[in-house]
C-alpha cells in the first residue's frame, strides 16, 4: 500500500494533514482517562484515505453542490473502540466545523481482525482499499492481509440474497412514507412520520446498492455519507438528488436531519411541497439502485458461468 498523497494539490494534502492531526488528538484524549488496559493501550493502527481521492477521479465543484468527500479507514486496536459516539464523535464534529478543511469527511473505524477477516473472504470493498487506498498514518508490524479471490459462485449467492431483502425493505419503507405522507393533508403530525419513512427508504436504497456492489455497508445512518459511497462507485446515481440549487441541497439536508429530528425534536417542519419533491427524489433513487444492482447481478452471474 503507497503512503504519499504527492498526486493531490496542495490544499487537499494540507486538509489531509490537519484531519489526520485531529483524528489522532481526539483519539487520545478520549482514552486518556481509561482504566480498562484494552482502552488505556488503545491504538490507531492505521488511517487510510480510500475512495476517489485515493483513485485519483475526484469531483471538486463545491459551487455547483458536487464535491468528492475525503473517505478514511481508521483501523484500531481493540472492537469497542470503533464505536463512534464514544471515540469519534468529537474529533468528527470538530473536522466538520473546521474552517480549514474544505470538503465534508467521512470516517468508518474497524479492527485490524474484521478488516484482514474480510480480504481473506475476498470482499470487494476491502479488496479494493487494500488495492487502492493510501496510509496516511501506520504503527509498524500492522500489516493487511493479502486479499483472497472470491469464489464467483458465493459472491451471487451474496449479492442476490442482499438484493431480494434490501430492495424489499426500501419498498416497505416507501409504502409507510406515501401512506404517511397522505395522512399528512388532514394530520400535520403525520409530516415527520413521513420524513422519517422517507429517510429510512432512502438509507436502505443505499444498502441495497452498496451490499450487492460491495458486499459491505458501513455502520452509519448519515444518508449523506453513505449517498458519497455509493455515488463513488457509480455516478449515475447523482441523478436522483439535484443539487445545483440551494432549495435542492436545503431539502436532502432536511431529509438527513429527520433520522433524528423527525422523531424526537417538535421543532422539526418540512413543508408539503418538500416533503413532494423528496418522495420523487427517493423514488428514483429506488429505481436506479434496482437497475443498477439488476446489472451488476447480471455481470456477477456471468463471471460465475450461471445462466440468468
Amino acid at each position: 500500500m503507497r503512503n504519499d498523497v504527492d498526486h493531490l494539490p496542495t490544499t487537499q494534502q494540507d486538509e489531509l494533514v490537519r484531519v489526520v492531526a485531529t483524528l489522532r488528538e481526539e483519539f487520545s484524549r478520549a482514552i486518556a482517562m481509561a482504566t480498562q488496559p484494552w482502552k488505556k493501550n488503545g491504538k490507531i493502527l492505521k488511517i487510510i484515505l480510500f475512495g476517489s481521492y485515493a483513485r485519483e477521479d475526484w469531483v471538486d465543484e463545491p459551487e455547483n453542490g458536487y464535491q468528492s468527500d475525503f473517505d478514511l479507514l481508521v483501523i484500531v486496536s481493540h472492537e469497542d473502540l470503533t464505536d463512534i459516539a464514544d471515540y469519534w464523535y468529537v474529533a468528527e464534529d470538530l473536522i466538520l466545523h473546521d474552517a480549514a478543511v474544505g470538503r465534508p469527511v467521512n470516517i468508518i473505524v474497524h479492527t485490524l481482525n474484521e478488516v484482514n477477516q474480510a480480504l481473506e473472504r475476498g470482499e470487494y470493498f476491502w479488496v479494493d482499499i487494500a488495492r487502492d487506498g493510501i496510509a496516511l498514518y501506520e504503527l509498524p508490524n500492522h500489516a493487511l492481509t493479502a486479499p483472497k479471490p472470491l469464489k464467483p459462485a458465493d459472491a451471487v449467492e451474496m449479492a442476490v440474497g442482499y438484493f431480494n431483502t434490501q430492495i424489499r425493505a426500501t419498498d416497505r419503507w416507501m409504502k409507510l412514507a406515501l401512506v404517511s405522507q397522505a395522512e399528512s393533508d388532514a394530520d400535520g403530525d403525520w409530516v415527520r412520520n413521513a420524513a422519517f419513512n422517507f429517510h429510512q427508504a432512502t438509507e436502505t436504497a443505499y444498502a441495497c446498492f452498496l451490499l450487492v456492489w460491495t458486499l459491505y455497508f458501513p455502520r452509519s445512518h448519515n444518508i449523506k455519507f453513505l449517498r458519497s459511497l455509493s455515488e463513488d462507485k457509480d455516478h449515475r446515481l447523482v441523478a436522483a438528488w439535484p443539487r445545483a440549487t440551494r432549495m435542492d441541497r436545503r431539502r436532502f439536508e432536511l431529509l438527513k436531519r429527520a433520522y433524528v429530528e423527525a422523531r424526537y425534536s417538535s421543532s422539526y417542519e418540512i413543508a408539503a411541497e418538500d416533503l413532494d419533491a423528496i418522495a420523487v427524489s427517493v423514488k428514483q433513487l429506488r429505481d436506479v439502485v434496482e437497475q443498477l444492482c439488476r446489472e451488476r447481478l447480471d455481470q456477477l452471474r456471468a463471471e460465475a458461468g450461471i445462466a440468468n
